[in-house]
């Protein structure tokens, strides 16, 4: 397959997840995920797949994309262990590989098995060469390369068995936002898809703020309102019951709104249902106390960084972690 022809098709794909008249389908899908992870609501599950047809499979992406990209001589195999906390997360792993003429093995996550099971499925029935191309297996043995996302306990098992190849390790990330204060309504509103969708679960979700000395958060809450309905998701409350009575509990201060707890805390990560926030003194301030998570941040959302409520609207070339995996798969 030459690398058009590879966009033809995966643009084939994202046509067919943006059809409106493929809808029931989708639904279909959406129903055996949540079957499969009760996180996996049809809402975010339809958002997910909406998203990587309009924004990673579209011609135009495609083809600014794979701008540099050359077809290997001697294609590798490259193994992926798959991420399960949202919906396709994997997703884009597999398409670098397969964009980059290369053999993907795709070790799926037990949380998000079915959901790439019908995605691969349906790319294979419009490209029956991806039957040659993409491997699903149980366990992922003699790979040239090695693309894993896991937490940093995991990590360390993957850099065990994978560290002797050239290899992509992706360890916890998080991602902050940064208020100044003088946000708009909308900027805050926007932040609220920044903080819920997905229930938070992801590592471009924000999990913590940092607010200028004395912020008032009552605009922030009313902003934020509109998500009120969260909280009717049983998961979701359980563990916002749970970590406000903990809070209660232990006299710890805190902000509650009904469905999101603010706490201020150091820590970079919070719990689910909690958005921990730092005040900071002036810029410089604040640029020390971001520094200080270097390696640990996956986004930033602000006025001088990733726009309101896009964190979990990446591009194509929004790489996790950083590391451009397209360089990587050139390079082997």
């Amino acid at each position: 397959m030459t690398l058009k022809s590879r966009i033809v098709q995966f643009s084939t794909l994202g046509d067919f997840l943006t059809n409106p008249e493929n809808e029931t389908e989708m639904k279909d899908w959406a129903a055996r995920a949540k079957n499969e992870n009760g996180w996996f609501t049809e809402d975010n599950v339809l958002l997910s797949l909406k998203e990587i047809g309009q924004k990673f499979l579209s011609k135009e992406a495609l083809e600014s994309f794979t701008t540099n990209v050359s077809l290997p001589t001697q294609p590798k195999r490259v193994g992926i262990v798959a991420a399960g906390n949202i919906p396709l997360v994997g997703f884009h792993d597999m398409l670098c590989v397969l964009l980059s003429g290369h053999k993907a093995l795709l070790k799926l996550s037990s949380n998000d098995t079915q959901l790439m099971l019908r995605i691969i499925q349906k790319m294979q029935e419009l490209a029956p060469e991806y039957k040659e191309q993409l491997e699903v297996v149980d366990r992922i043995k003699d790979a040239d390369a090695y693309i894993a996302t896991g937490s940093d306990n995991s990590s360390r098992y993957f850099e065990h068995y994978f560290g002797k190849k050239p290899s992509i390790i992706r360890k916890n990330r998080s991602s902050v936002a940064v208020l100044t204060g003088n946000e708009s309504t909308t900027d805050l509103r926007n932040l609220g898809n920044d903080i819920f969708r997905y229930f938070g679960l992801g590592c471009r979700n924000v999990s913590k703020i940092f607010v200028p000395k004395d912020y008032k958060f009552d605009t922030l809450y009313e902003s934020i309102e509109y998500w009120n309905t969260i909280q009717l998701h049983h998961k979701y409350n359980n563990n916002y019951d749970y970590n406000k009575s903990i809070y209660l509990v232990n006299g710890d201060k805190h902000f509650d709104n009904g469905f999101l707890l603010l706490k201020e805390d150091e820590r970079l990560v919070s719990p689910l249902s909690v958005v921990f926030y730092e005040h900071y003194e002036n810029e410089a301030d604040l640029n020390l106390k971001l520094q200080s998570y270097e390696g640990k941040l996956q986004c930033i959302v602000g006025e001088s960084y990733i726009p309101f409520g896009e964190s979990q609207s990446p591009n194509l070339n929004d790489f996790a972690d950083g590391v451009n995996t397209m360089d990587f798969l050139m390079s082997l």
